[in-house]
C-alpha cells in the first residue's frame, strides 16, 4: 500500500495531477499555500492544547499567525533549516508582493512571507514528516 502525503490526497481526492515542481512555482504562490499550513498548525495547536472559548483561541492564533508572530517563530527555526530549505525561505523574503498589511513591519512581513514559501515549498514537495519538525518547533515546541 503507498502511503499519500497530504498533497497527493488532496489533489486525488479533487481529480487534478499533482502540482509541479516547486522550484517552478512562484515565490508567492508558495507562501500562498504556506500560510494555510501555517494557520492550520497553529489553530490546530491551540485547539488541543489551551481549554478556551472559540473566540479566546480565534484571538490567540491571530498573535501567531500575524507577520511579527511568523517572524519570531522563523528565528526559532532558522538554526535548523538545511541550505535548500533556506534558499526556498530566501525566495520567498526576496519576493515583492504587491501590498504589506498597514500594522505589519515590513521586516517582519518579509520573513513571514519566507517562512511562508518555505512551508509552501515543503507541502509540494510532500514533506510532511518535516513541516511538523519545523511546525513543532516554531510553535515554541522544541524538546
Amino acid at each position: 500500500m503507498h502511503y499519500m502525503n497530504v498533497n497527493e490526497q488532496i489533489t486525488h481526492a479533487l481529480g487534478i495531477a499533482p502540482s509541479a515542481d516547486p522550484k517552478q512555482l512562484s515565490a508567492l504562490t508558495l507562501a500562498y499555500l504556506g500560510d494555510t499550513i501555517y494557520d492550520l498548525y497553529a489553530r490546530t495547536f491551540l485547539a488541543l492544547t489551551e481549554d478556551a472559548r472559540v473566540h479566546d483561541l480565534h484571538l490567540r492564533s491571530n498573535r501567531l499567525v500575524c507577520a511579527k508572530g511568523q517572524a519570531e517563530a522563523f528565528y526559532r527555526l532558522q538554526p535548523i533549516l538545511t541550505e535548500e530549505e533556506q534558499a526556498a525561505f530566501r525566495r520567498g523574503r526576496n519576493a515583492h508582493s504587491a501590498t504589506v498589511p498597514k500594522n505589519a513591519d515590513v521586516r517582519d512581513y518579509r520573513v513571514a512571507t519566507g517562512l511562508e514559501s518555505l512551508l509552501g515549498y515543503l507541502y509540494c514537495l510532500g514533506r510532511d514528516e518535516r513541516i511538523g519538525e519545523l511546525m513543532h518547533i516554531a510553535l515554541g515546541k522544541e524538546s
